[in-house]
């Protein structure tokens, strides 16, 4: 997986959009509107940033099956954040279980009214989506 194809899948889900706050070279994903929005995904070159748990001991679970692949994140780690690298081992499939995940549990916390259609199994709509090279 690259962060090209993962920046599709995650454009993909409900009410998702790409915003870049800091001018990095790859946007952070955000879901909820405008101003109200709020980031489950930061996107990097090799790596992308979820939200994985409610709780940092929840998340550790990332950190026992990856040691060499996952990480807890600068800053918003204590909150059950990690970054995983797109080009280890971790299989695809995991890499977008865990988007799916932090996008839900981002969306979870949003106010009802604010929350997209469709946000309960945004698996589903993401499997519908074509990467950039033509696959799903």
């Amino acid at each position: 997986m690259d962060v090209v194809e993962l920046t599709a899948r995650a454009r993909a889900l409900p009410g998702a959009w790409a915003d870049n706050p800091w001018e990095h070279a790859h946007p952070v994903i955000k879901v909820g509107p405008g101003e109200r929005g709020r980031i489950f995904a930061f996107l990097k070159a090799d790596a992308v940033g979820v939200k994985s748990a409610r709780t940092r001991e929840e998340a550790d679970e990332w950190l026992h099956r990856h040691p060499e692949d996952a990480t807890v994140m600068p800053y918003l780690g204590r909150n059950g954040w990690n970054d995983l690298r797109l080009d280890g081992a971790i299989p695809d499939d995991e890499l977008l279980a865990a988007l799916e995940e932090s996008y839900r549990l981002v969306v979870a916390g949003l106010p009802a009214r604010l929350r997209p259609p469709g946000w309960e199994d945004p698996g589903a709509a993401a499997a519908g989506v074509r990467t950039p090279d033509g696959r799903r």
